[in-house]
């Protein structure tokens, strides 16, 4: 799964990717940018 690494600039592929929920109930994936370790944030269900 990719996400957006600010630091980067640009989508880079999330080392230890973990599912959580937000306090919406809606669901997303963080994890570090496997680049610079970065922490890189994705809404969505994880594929």
């Amino acid at each position: 799964m990719e996400a957006y690494c600010f630091k980067c600039r640009g989508k880079r592929e999330i080392n230890n990717p973990a599912e959580i929920t937000l306090r919406n109930g809606r669901p997303a994936t963080h994890g570090t940018c496997h680049l610079c370790g970065t922490k890189v944030f994705r809404i969505g269900k994880s594929a």
